[in-house]
């Protein structure tokens, strides 16, 4: 045995030793979201965000994550209590030893795991603290935890599990099975075992205060757009095998282009399918007609700039929020009508849901929007309190602080 494993043995010993009062239901929460990645995408930005509006709430929400990530410098700029853990080592023991102190010392009540990489870690530094904290896992794929352990057991070792839609929970409760798909991912998703009463739908929330109408001149210029175009764009990642649907965004975007001579099309975001994305363009004639624009931070002003969103998801998705996003700041979208997409597609209602996989159906409902006349201003922020209603973050708080609380009393 080596010297660290007799330190993380003695550190065991002495956490498991320890016990601490129960906190007041009644009074203000005391909850630790953990979060390893940090890295980027929507869902490490609403993970930030919904901790940061309990926090403002009144609650007590501290994050749990490594330093020096993009979501770490967004957790102090937005003021939120932070708490720098390491993400790796050997069995991930710093990130439960440093977990299991934080329960102790911040006398924490709910331990909330953002990411399935962290819900054994989570069970394990809740039980070795001995404050017996309620432990609740986020879902926020559409599918189940790719272990058959973890399948098996985990609803038994947490108390709730909280999926990102409905179709996720049914997912998770029931499984769900596309055979004829031509993408494997979609085959075959099984369920999990256990007590399917601790799943439960929260939907996560959006800041309405950035995502909200407006023009982005600005933007559209730095991107090389003149007034006088008309520009769709998918916004996501673009990881092989296929990305959100870019190839064949890009497959309508060249049959589109010759029948509405000023359309263009961006994809927006980042991923490891760079180089084949971009000679799909150069293969089919879209050179200064479609590009991979700068990985952009401000997703507002991006969805200001674009015309329509697009999203031809042909894998599997749970709650994309990049339709409640570009929704809320007035944008129609057409989107594939698949997995959890149509619900959060029906708050705002404004676009097309399409065949997934179809580019037939993608090249008409793009031709038919992009002659359709835009939103005025106020139609636009119509939109926009529809979406806030349903998806606001304060909204979104307020939903999980409620579910906190039921397994308190």
């Amino acid at each position: 045995m080596t010297t660290t494993d007799c330190g993380y043995r003695s550190s065991i010993a002495t956490l498991r030793s320890i016990r601490h009062p129960q906190v007041a239901v009644m009074g203000p929460l005391r909850v630790l979201h953990l979060n390893s990645m940090l890295t980027g995408g929507g869902t490490d930005d609403r993970s930030v965000r919904i901790a940061y509006a309990l926090h403002r709430l009144g609650h007590y929400v501290c994050l749990a994550g490594p330093g020096g990530r993009e979501f770490s410098a967004v957790a102090a700029g937005l003021g939120l209590p932070f708490q720098p853990i390491p993400a790796k080592g050997p069995l991930k023991l710093p990130l439960i030893l440093h977990t299991t102190r934080l329960i102790r010392r911040e006398r924490i009540q709910i331990l909330h795991a953002r990411h399935g990489r962290d819900y054994w870690p989570a069970i394990l530094a809740a039980r070795l603290s001995g404050a017996r904290p309620k432990i609740v896992l986020s879902r926020h794929l559409a599918k189940s935890p790719g272990s058959w352990v973890s399948r098996r057991f985990l609803l038994g070792r947490c108390d709730a599990m909280a999926a990102v839609s409905e179709f996720v929970a049914k997912v998770l409760r029931e499984g769900h099975a596309d055979p004829g798909s031509d993408n494997p991912e979609r085959h075959d998703r099984p369920p999990m075992f256990g007590d399917h009463s601790k799943i439960r739908v929260v939907y996560g929330g959006f800041d309405m205060d950035r995502f909200r109408p407006g023009q982005n001149l600005a933007q559209r210029q730095a991107w090389g757009l003149a007034e006088s175009h008309y520009v769709f764009a998918v916004a996501g990642g673009y990881d092989f095998p296929r990305g959100k649907g870019q190839p064949e965004f890009l497959k309508a975007a060249a049959r589109i282009h010759p029948r509405l001579p000023d359309t263009r099309f961006l994809i927006i975001g980042r991923g490891n399918m760079r180089e084949k994305l971009q000679a799909q363009i150069a293969g089919l004639g879209l050179n200064g007609l479609a590009w991979l624009t700068p990985y952009c931070n401000d997703m507002p002003a991006a969805l200001n700039a674009i015309d329509c969103l697009v999203l031809p998801q042909v894998g599997t998705e749970a709650l994309p929020g990049v339709i409640c996003e570009a929704h809320a700041c007035g944008r129609p979208v057409i989107a594939s009508d698949l997995d959890g997409i149509p619900e959060a597609f029906a708050v705002g209602g404004w676009g097309q849901l399409i065949k997934p996989g179809s580019v037939e159906e993608l090249v008409e409902a793009m031709a038919l929007w992009a002659r359709k006349p835009p939103l005025d201003m106020a139609e636009r922020w119509k939109l926009h309190a529809r979406v806030a209603e349903r998806f606001s973050l304060e909204r979104a708080a307020r939903d999980l602080a409620e579910l906190y609380r039921t397994l308190l009393v």
